[in-house]
């Protein structure tokens, strides 16, 4: 599915830049970010090893570690919103980090497959990142809080089987990218991923 140029709202005046933009690329690792938030996640010895790349609308199967209890997810990447170089620099606390970069705001679908119901929101989205031709983008933290069609993970309450919400996550990549993919990963698994190419 293409992704879509539309005007990107942002949560708040300034939302915090995590990894530096001038080391955009950030290294293999999908952990630099989130390393102290990433979800813990406990596979089934009978279960295949997870990761690899799916088609458009194609959903992974996953286990989160939540309180009060482990919790099987579908996980679907919907599309990815990429926005303008003005609206990145409006976004970052210095306009001149921005130069050549634009937002690029991933809608995830997660449904409730089974384990108990949160009560206090979910860190399934913990295992959620951006990458721009092969290099994983900036994460802009607070930036879609509030962008239409997107959910906080921390708000949902009474979270049951079968019911499902979207989260977004907004990165900077660069504006030229061609390819843009959404990786969602149990912890200490192989990412999925879905790819967005670009015009």
């Amino acid at each position: 599915m293409p992704h879509h140029k539309t005007a990107l709202r942002v949560a708040a005046p300034v939302a915090v830049l995590a990894l530096a933009l001038t080391a955009c690329g950030g290294g293999d690792s999908e952990t630099d970010a989130k390393s102290s938030a990433s979800p813990e996640v406990s596979a089934s010895p009978s279960q295949a090893a997870s990761g690899g790349e799916l088609a458009t609308g194609e959903s992974a199967t996953g286990k989160v570690a939540e309180d009060p209890g482990a919790v099987t997810y579908e996980v679907v990447a919907q599309k990815v919103e990429v926005g303008t170089e003005a609206e990145a620099a409006k976004a970052v606390a210095d306009a001149a980090d921005a130069k050549g970069k634009v937002l690029a705001v991933a809608h995830v679908k997660y449904t409730h497959k089974s384990g108990p119901a949160l009560t206090e929101g979910s860190d399934v989205h913990d295992g959620t990142t951006i990458f721009a031709d092969g290099q994983r983008g900036g994460v802009l933290i607070g930036a879609s809080d509030d962008a239409p069609g997107c959910e906080g993970p921390y708000d949902v309450e009474n979270w049951k089987q079968g019911e499902s919400h979207v989260f977004c996550e907004t990165y900077v990549i660069p504006a030229n990218a061609t390819s843009v993919e959404v990786h969602w990963s149990e912890e200490d698994g192989e990412p999925y991923v879905w790819k967005f190419p670009q015009k």
